[in-house]
């Protein structure tokens, strides 16, 4: 690229005209963490706050904005897409005028580039350039994609993915053809993802997934939203399925057990691998206590903390302010975590695990499942909101994401469905869900399931404790909830006998069920009649 100043370690031959940037003032190529930390700080991004971490705000936008997500609608994608409230279509037409305005844009700016791939497994990663016009946005893809050590390597990078970050671009929705001035365009016949309009470095993060999700099962490998850990083999692998909230992150940091990944994942014929080079945990009163290798990481050089409270004078943090969102994240890699898998791979899993955070107190707090029950509580993707929680909830209310990650899935649910049955079927995996959330009553009368117990759980299933124990089968959901748990109360197991009013506890549950049959009618017509057999009973 003439007359640009282009610094940095081993920029790469195949130079950002490629993308169609050009008139740039400078690019800054795969800088290490310290030089982006320290930009960061120069160009007044962030602040460095107690013990090192990066402190950043985002603005309007403290998470994914999914009214503004979109798919080129093209003729390579176009009969393949689950097209939907989910994956909204654009044109090309509107592509087109976007990408144009944005590069003009950009012009006479400086922009980052980090050359990183998606996907730990050699044989399945996708090259991935992430172009930002700020140093954190480049600082946080450096900490959540796998790295590229080596310059040779990094001189003959040739991306097949390209993500251009420019929050500071917003999009007009009458001439650009979005719902509002921020943006997420994913055009997969270009390889090419813009974002604009919003700062959250999430956005960067879940476009990839969503591209893993729409590659990968061509190639047989299911791609899930999911953390994984494994314990002295490969052969112990566990992986735990959940939406925000549920303990996803938190359960798969077990001292006891090596991380693998904690949020996207593949499985292959090989086993479990790890889309990303890093972890990206919702910190929110997070405790040292219970989650002692996270909590770590948030007083950690390296680490970016996104809308997280600090005290301006002495720049503490303060994980229990959610003054400015409940969203309150932590970006570090993978290698902060102690005792991590740093090639990021795994073996088939033995467990699986279903997480939710039941807030009407319904749900056991552990059941096994049968593969019928299993598919169509992965199909369901059930957690619920808790009041409180966002403007205008007053109540619990469900919440179901199909494949535990429905907003990263560009194909239809049941093409990830089928290809976990297969999985589970073919290794003999246990199903076990999980509810992470209330006993002795709903949300607001009862109490939260103390983690402590959850965890004892998890370890008794991983350990084979559950294996031979004798169980019950819940009256209206027909999972099967085991009678003993070593380490926990006989009297929690089973969740009618936590409430001290049966009868209300019967009417939630039937409750529950019927919002489950309600949101399944969405799918029975792909599933057999033994998986929508499997679900609760409304009768």
């Amino acid at each position: 690229m003439k007359n640009v100043h282009q610094f940095g370690y081993a920029a790469s031959h195949y130079g950002l005209e490629n993308h169609g940037l050009h008139n740039l003032w400078a690019v800054w190529w795969n800088l290490p963490t310290s030089a982006l930390h320290d930009i960061s700080v120069r160009n007044r991004e962030g602040v460095t706050v107690h013990r090192g971490p990066l402190a950043v705000r985002t603005g309007q936008y403290t998470g994914r904005s999914p009214n503004d997500r979109f798919i080129v609608s093209e003729s390579s994608t176009r009969d393949a897409i689950w097209w939907g409230d989910i994956n909204r279509p654009i044109s090309e037409e509107h592509f087109d005028k976007i990408y144009q305005h944005m590069m003009v844009y950009l012009e006479g700016h400086q922009l980052f580039v980090q050359d990183v791939y998606a996907g730990a497994d050699p044989a399945y990663r996708l090259p991935v350039r992430v172009i930002t016009e700020t140093a954190w946005h480049n600082f946080f893809a450096r900490n959540m994609f796998i790295l590229e050590r080596d310059a040779d390597a990094l001189a003959r990078f040739v991306p097949d993915f390209t993500v251009i970050h420019a929050p500071s671009f917003t999009a007009d929705p009458a001439e650009h053809g979005t719902h509002s001035s921020a943006f997420v365009i994913i055009n997969f016949e270009k390889g090419l993802v813009l974002i604009g309009g919003t700062s959250y470095g999430g956005e960067i993060k879940k476009s990839i997934f969503s591209v893993m999700n729409y590659l990968m099962p061509s190639r047989n490998v299911l791609p899930m939203h999911c953390s994984a850990n494994m314990g002295e083999s490969p052969e112990d692998t566990a992986i735990f399925f959940g939406l925000s909230g549920t303990g996803k992150t938190t359960l798969s940091a077990d001292p006891n057990r090596t991380l693998i990944g904690d949020d996207e994942h593949g499985w292959s014929d090989k086993g479990v691998f790890n889309f990303e080079g890093g972890c990206y945990a919702k910190v929110i009163r997070l405790s040292p206590e219970a989650e002692p290798e996270i909590f770590a990481t948030t007083r950690m050089f390296g680490t970016i903390l996104e809308n997280v409270a600090y005290d301006a004078f002495t720049r503490r943090v303060d994980l229990n302010d959610s003054s400015l969102t409940e969203n309150t994240r932590a970006s570090y890699p993978i290698s902060h975590i102690p005792n991590a898998a740093l090639d990021g791979q795994g073996g088939h899993p033995r467990n699986v695990f279903f997480l939710t955070a039941d807030a009407f107190g319904v749900l056991p707090p552990i059941s096994k499942l049968t593969p019928e029950q299993a598919m169509y509580h992965f199909i369901s993707g059930y957690t619920a909101k808790v009041a409180g929680t966002e403007r205008g909830v007053t109540e619990p209310q469900a919440t179901f994401s199909a494949c535990f990650g429905a907003p990263f899935l560009p194909l239809h649910p049941f093409t990830y469905a089928k290809m976990l049955g297969e999985r589970i079927e073919e290794h003999g995996a246990n199903v076990w869900l999980i509810n992470t959330g209330w006993t002795g009553g709903a949300y607001g009368v009862g109490h939260r399931m103390p983690i402590k117990y959850t965890r004892a759980m998890i370890e008794a299933a991983l350990n084979g404790d559950l294996d031979d124990v004798e169980t019950e089968p819940h009256p209206i959901f027909g999972v099967h909830i085991p009678k003993r748990v070593p380490n926990v109360p006989d009297e929690v197991l089973n969740p009618r006998n936590t409430w001290t009013d049966k009868a209300a506890y019967d009417n939630q549950a039937r409750k529950l069920a019927a919002m489950f049959k309600d949101n399944f009618k969405h799918f029975q017509d792909q599933v057999s009649d033994e998986v929508i057999a499997a679900g609760p009973i409304t009768e």
